[in-house]
């Protein structure tokens, strides 16, 4: 009770711990997003190989907690010094400690991020249930966004969890009413269903992945239907510039599809810190 009273009277030692908290989670999240996928692409391979009624050969135990993290170079394990939030890259120069292979630097900038995502959730909503729920929702959205970069993938794994969790606690009204939340959460779904059909019926192509339909379901559970206006106007302005960018700039071709989680997912994180302020000025803009 001592240390929470002086957090909740000393902010600057709330958002020092939210920071570290963040670092932290930041670390695992780079765990999530290298290894979540391959984890699905196993499982993948087991099923079709259970359906074809094949015996799948045995495998070794692969998940988020292990094996314990190794350089991919030399296999040279990573210690507990060697695993401090950007710290532990700053001290090694960006490189293995074992056989100097360089570090991405996409390490340390996915812990700053998360870092970032707490500060921000602290400075927004203060103490309380509120500051710790965004920041795990920011967090969330943080890993879906690197591993749709990646590999094209929202892992249900992540946004049905964190649909749910979003209703939960709403229930209590944390950041909208149930009935919103609730509401939120099918207008999501179905906004982009629809526009999946209407696109695949109008050209036979596919436009987006069924997970985007999710993302969206989940920042409507935590948002409320109000807010889906507001996300899907900026995520897709935000990802047809982006789009256009890339095809005059880089030569990226049509046919290439580009990931909308990415654009969802921060579109959705601001949302949730300005809300209220972008369901004003899009409703006086029309």
């Amino acid at each position: 009770m001592f240390v929470l009273d002086t957090l909740r009277q000393h902010p600057i030692a709330l958002m020092v711990v939210m920071v570290l908290l963040g670092l932290i989670a930041g670390s695992f999240l780079n765990v999530v997003i290298h290894r979540l996928p391959r984890m699905m692409e196993s499982d993948w391979r087991l099923q079709c190989a259970e359906l074809a009624g094949a015996t799948p050969p045995p495998a070794s135990r692969y998940d988020l907690w292990w094996p314990r993290s190794q350089c991919p170079q030399c296999g040279r394990g990573i210690g507990a010094a060697d695993n401090i939030p950007i710290a532990s890259y700053l001290l090694l120069h960006g490189r293995c400690r074992g056989c100097g292979a360089p570090i991405p630097a996409r390490y340390p900038i996915v812990e700053a991020l998360a870092g970032i995502v707490a500060a921000v959730a602290v400075w927004r909503f203060g103490y309380g249930i509120t500051a710790p729920a965004a920041a795990a929702m920011g967090w969330a959205l943080l890993a879906l966004t690197f591993i749709d970069l990646d590999r094209q993938l929202l892992p249900d794994s992540i946004t049905l969890p964190f649909l749910w969790a979003g209703l939960l606690l709403n229930l209590w009204g944390v950041f909208v009413p149930i009935e919103d939340a609730v509401v939120g959460a099918m207008a999501g779904y179905l906004t982009l269903w629809t526009v999946y059909w209407l696109f695949k019926i109008a050209t036979g192509k596919e436009g987006m992945g069924h997970g985007d339909f999710k993302l969206l379901a989940m920042l409507g559970a935590w948002l409320g239907w109000e807010q889906l206006p507001a996300i899907i106007l900026l995520s897709s302005l935000v990802g047809a510039t982006v789009g256009i960018a890339l095809m005059v700039f880089r030569g990226h071709r049509r046919q290439v599809p580009i990931p909308f989680g990415p654009y969802l997912a921060a579109a959705g994180f601001i949302a949730l810190i300005y809300g209220d302020e972008l369901t004003e000025a899009y409703w006086r803009w029309l």
